[in-house]
């Protein structure tokens, strides 16, 4: 490795002076090649340099890739392939090695990943008092790659002296978080890029609790991963280190005992005998736990055949993200053949679900996010109280947790139904918090116990005494229904929308049928989400200078409605109506005098500017009738893809002006 640094160091030189190489990518190349003996850095860069492939360069090597309070996430597979890092694999299959380089996804950069969350767990571990060693519950996709990095984590977390516990195959991002909680585990890590494109690879991080970390612990283990080696950190004495445990099925059975309880009515599925659910995971790890839930609770399902199978190439979609329809195509071909209701698609890791729904004119329509989402609620809410769970006397004590982005329907159901509307940011680790506040809340005698608990009896201490989670989402197709699993769930959200659906079918209602019928009722919300994409290098300055510009130079109007109010979730100090403190954050909210609200916010895990836009229509009377609703249906369509129109152009005219609009 060092003869290639001395080999190399030339021609880079000559490249960082023509401007062709950016130094930041000098440093790290040679810092990688000085510290690293793994095969086969040298000879990937090699071939780089060799072909001129600056750019390339640049991606892999402009930055060390971050661990963010979530973990990593980046490309396992290079957009080039070169021939070091193909090896013995043929041109279809995945590349024997992943992508060299200090902004990918490979062993070196998750060695030094690992190294730093032990090293905290056991600071942790010494702060809190705890003896023992750290436990770490690891789980991985069918991605590439996610065996192999899977494997690693476990090895070097033994090495530096924790118990690890992997499961024996793929597995769902949930029932990673319930299996932290299960095993009483200090961590947790899966191995995925959830939605992302198929060389797309990542790292995620949940505490103790199942949730993604957060403040403190995130800031922590970012400091350890920072401050540990990129290669060479000696292992502890063999006395100290850890064992590597197997798990599977023990873990299977617990968490669909306790997925049963998410469903309220079980009669009414027995009823239901005549819908029809397709059902696909996309080559990913759904069908782990949906098939035999689905089968468990006797609904009639499909599963999509080719779909049925681990893949990391996605091979059958574009793309292995059912928000898209294309994701969708072979499901919804099955559903028109059998004459099915509804398709059900999970993501790689299934921690979100999309789903396809036959229309009240017989052709199968995609939901969006947010309307998903808020069938559920509403479902929920009802039907909590036509049981007697809920009612008028503990009615304030049950609560609906969305994100701001997320439609504000969601909202108007909690306020009808007299529960609590909690808004978080974007992202499930926020609603995880909340649920592991409501769960400190509980005595600390039950709250000893409360892991060992049945829903039935966790649910009344919550009304006793602290908060009862009702349901939560974000408009990003994730949805959860209890707090045994403390992140997005699309095993349990598989199972609490076919119980929409047998609702709706027992009341001679389509799906969406029904939710024209809530439109009715509570007003008729609609959302329109957009992005910019900006790729490699220069793309996250770019995304910070644009949003940048929001602020600096904010528009009096978009289209052409004034803008009456922005909230700048990085500087104000923002509280939710429970009074805990909103995390500071770039994300901007317009208002607009038209009731249209429009929130802006760089991606978390793509480089992406995103854009979510808002309207909200009441009825002229008490209720829209079919034809009012038709009408405004049409009319807020029309103004939001105006809307979008006009601040892409915006958009496009800052990026052209320097980001900077007088």
């Amino acid at each position: 490795m060092k003869d290639a640094r001395i080999t190399l160091e030339p021609p880079l030189q000559n490249a960082v002076a023509s401007g062709r190489l950016l130094p930041a990518a000098l440093t790290n190349i040679s810092e990688l090649l000085g510290d690293t003996t793994s095969d086969p850095a040298g000879r990937v860069i090699t071939e780089l340099v060799a072909t001129n492939a600056w750019d390339e360069l640049n991606d892999r090597f402009y930055r060390t890739l971050a661990f963010g309070t979530g973990g990593l996430r980046g490309r396992t597979i290079g957009k080039i392939v070169t021939a070091a890092e193909r090896g013995n694999a043929a041109a279809q299959e995945r590349p024997q090695f992943p992508c060299v380089g200090t902004n990918a996804m490979n062993f070196v950069t998750l060695a030094r990943a690992t190294h730093g969350l032990i090293a905290y767990l056991h600071d942790w571990n010494r702060k809190s008092g705890v003896t023992g060693k750290p436990k770490l519950v690891i789980a991985y996709d069918s991605r590439y790659f996610s065996t192999e990095f899977s494997a690693l984590v476990a090895q070097i977390a033994a090495e530096d002296g924790a118990d690890a516990f992997v499961f024996d195959g793929p597995r769902s991002t949930p029932e990673l978080s319930f299996a932290v909680r299960y095993l009483r585990a200090s961590a947790g890590a899966v191995i995925t890029a959830s939605h992302n494109p198929a060389h797309d690879n990542g790292f995620k991080v949940y505490f103790d609790d199942g949730a993604q970390v957060i403040e403190p612990h995130a800031s922590g283990i970012i400091a350890q991963v920072n401050a540990a080696p990129t290669a060479g950190q000696a292992a502890v004495p063999v006395a100290q280190r850890g064992t590597v445990t197997t798990i599977g099925h023990e873990i299977d059975e617990a968490y669909m005992r306790r997925l049963e309880t998410l469903v309220l009515d079980r009669a009414l599925i027995a009823r239901a005998q005549a819908l029809r659910v397709v059902f696909t995971p996309i080559h990913g790890t759904g069908g782990v736990i949906i098939k035999p839930m689905l089968q468990r609770l006797g609904f009639n399902f499909t599963v999509v055949a080719e779909q049925d199978c681990f893949d990391g190439a996605f091979p059958t979609v574009k793309s292995p993200n059912p928000e898209n329809s294309e994701a969708l195509h072979l499901g919804v071909e099955l559903a028109r053949k059998e004459h099915a209701d509804l398709v059900v698609a999970t993501y790689p890791d299934c921690d979100r679900m999309g789903v396809a729904v036959r229309s009240v004119t017989g052709e199968m329509k995609l939901l969006t996010g947010n309307q998903i989402g808020s069938l559920i609620a509403f479902y929920r809410a009802m039907t909590l109280f036509e049981t007697g769970v809920l009612n008028g006397a503990n009615a304030a004590r049950a609560v609906i947790i969305k994100t701001f982005v997320t439609t504000d329907l969601q909202k108007a159901i909690a306020e009808r139904f007299g529960l609590r509307c909690v808004e978080t940011l974007t992202g499930f680790k926020y609603i995880g918090a909340k649920l592991g506040k409501y769960e400190s809340g509980l005595p600390p005698e039950e709250r000893a116990k409360y892991r060992d608990l049945d829903e039935a009896e966790t649910r009344r201490l919550r009304l006793q005494n602290s908060s009862y989670y009702v349901f939560g989402g974000e408009e990003s197709y994730g949805y959860s229904g209890a707090d045994f699993v403390r992140d997005k769930d699309g095993n349990g959200a598989t199972i609490m929308f076919c119980e929409v659906a047998a609702y709706a079918r027992s009341k001679g209602l389509t799906i969406d049928g029904l939710l024209d019928n809530i439109f009715a009722t509570f007003g008729y919300f609609a959302e329109k989400n957009e992005a910019i994409t900006f790729e490699g290098a220069e793309g996250v300055e770019k995304i910070r200078r644009l949003l940048a510009s929001y602020i600096d130079s904010t528009p009096a109007a978009m289209l052409d409605s004034a803008v009456t109010g922005l909230k700048n979730f990085e500087t104000e100090e923002i509280r939710d109506v429970e009074g805990d403190l909103i995390p500071k954050e770039k994300l901007l909210i317009f208002q607009l005098t038209d009731q249209t609200r429009i929130a802006v916010r760089g991606s978390g895990t793509e480089p992406k500017i995103k854009y979510y836009l808002f309207a909200r229509r009441a009825p002229a009377a008490a209720e829209f009738t079919e034809n009012e609703l038709a009408e405004t249906k049409l009319a807020v369509a029309e103004r939001l893809a105006a809307l979008w129109d006009w601040l892409l152009a915006d958009a496009n005219a800052r990026v052209a002006d320097g980001y900077v609009r007088q």
